[in-house]
């Protein structure tokens, strides 16, 4: 029997070992449906409690060095302090925010109907102009008009029907928001002993292994998460003071919106400014271009001082990339696969990079032997 034939006979066997498992599981799907149900609920706040664990670890670590005559601080102590802190920020930070929310909301609904009648106005006298008069441009002015109508009609209509799916998205932002700190909690508190764990389900040989490739895992998370944390900080600080220097509505929303969008590299800027330039073109069109300005201020010190020295030395991967992962990641799962597929892609590349390495260590041990 030839090689070739063999090699076709082994991976015709395996296709079909694939395909049967694939049939299988599509006719035992009764068993699987509840799994990635499970999967889906479990997934968001464990994410954000990983998030959040790796961002406040420096905060942590400080703590348990924390050491008043005998007494030393436990990690059950720290662990609290640490949840509680957060805790305490998050809600200060949403009640202080909600009233002056609140007023610049109103002030934006105030307002939109006398923009839309100066848009209207303006659109009218801009008609009126002899060379666009040669465009006749009047009737697709009422076509516009009327998908405009119809949009709007659509709209309500879908916020209408989608009442329950609103109910269901505060319910489940609420359960969210109760289990992250209860994880978190308990990631803090006996996140030492996972290593362990872990090493405990391969052989003593390995074991030293796995325990130095998890440590390298965690390091290239914590120094990718707390450096996005910076410079989300400081791109929501920027921003937010920016906005308020020009008088921009919503000055501090839009500035949190543009801090949360930097989480996405390349793209995140275009996210977070989009929401910005359309306050201005409703209620305030004379700021556009301050808002621009100030964006792209933000984005240039950012850009060149923030990115490359917190977080451009960590990953070391290249800015093609990125970009390509971010056009896969956002075709899969949209703009959450965008924010995860770097930080994945990190650790992948470090457990890919430290395999390889021990691989052309126990070779050359054995060719030296």
């Amino acid at each position: 029997m030839s090689k070739s034939y063999q090699n076709a006979l082994f991976w015709s066997l395996e296709l079909l070992i694939i395909a049967a498992l694939i049939w299988v599981c599509n006719q035992i799907n009764f068993i699987f449906t509840p799994l990635l149900i499970f999967v889906s609920v479990v997934i968001t706040p464990l994410i954000i409690s990983l998030f959040l664990y790796y961002m406040l670890s420096p905060i942590f670590r400080l703590l348990m060095k924390v050491k008043i005559h005998k007494w030393k601080m436990t990690r059950g102590i720290a662990s609290l302090i640490v949840v509680l802190a957060m805790i305490l920020i998050v809600v200060g930070g949403v009640s202080a925010l909600i009233p002056s929310v609140m007023n610049e909301l109103n002030q934006v609904i105030h307002w939109l109907p006398q923009a839309a009648k100066e848009s209207q106005k303006m659109i009218q006298e801009i008609s009126e102009h002899p060379w666009v008069r040669k465009l006749h441009l009047s009737t697709y002015y009422s076509q516009i008009n009327d998908q405009v109508s119809k949009y709007t009609q659509h709209i309500i209509t879908g916020i209408t029907a989608s009442a329950g799916t609103i109910i269901g998205t505060i319910t489940s932002t609420i359960i969210v928001a109760i289990t992250v700190p209860v994880m978190l909690f308990y990631m803090f508190k006996d996140g030492n002993r996972l290593v362990p764990s872990v090493q405990k389900l391969f052989p003593k040989s390995s074991q030293a292994e796995v325990g130095e490739l998890l440590q390298k895992m965690s390091k290239t998370l914590s120094a990718y998460i707390s450096g996005q944390a910076i410079e989300c900080l400081f791109v929501a600080v920027a921003t937010s003071i920016g906005y308020l220097i020009i008088g921009q509505p919503l000055a501090v929303v839009l500035g949190v919106v543009a801090g949360m969008a930097n989480m996405i590299p390349y793209v995140g800027p275009y996210i977070g400014i989009t929401p910005s330039l359309m306050v201005s073109i409703a209620v305030a069109p004379e700021k556009i271009l301050w808002v621009i300005i100030v964006v792209v201020i933000v984005q240039q010190i950012d850009g060149n001082i923030i990115y490359p020295n917190i977080i451009g030395k960590t990953l070391q991967i290249h800015p093609l990339t990125i970009i390509m992962l971010l056009l896969a990641a956002g075709n899969i799962a949209g703009i959450p696969g965008m924010i995860l597929c770097i930080p994945c892609y990190a650790v992948v590349k470090t457990v890919v990079t430290y395999l390889i390495s021990i691989y052309h260590l126990r070779k050359n041990r054995v060719s030296n032997e």
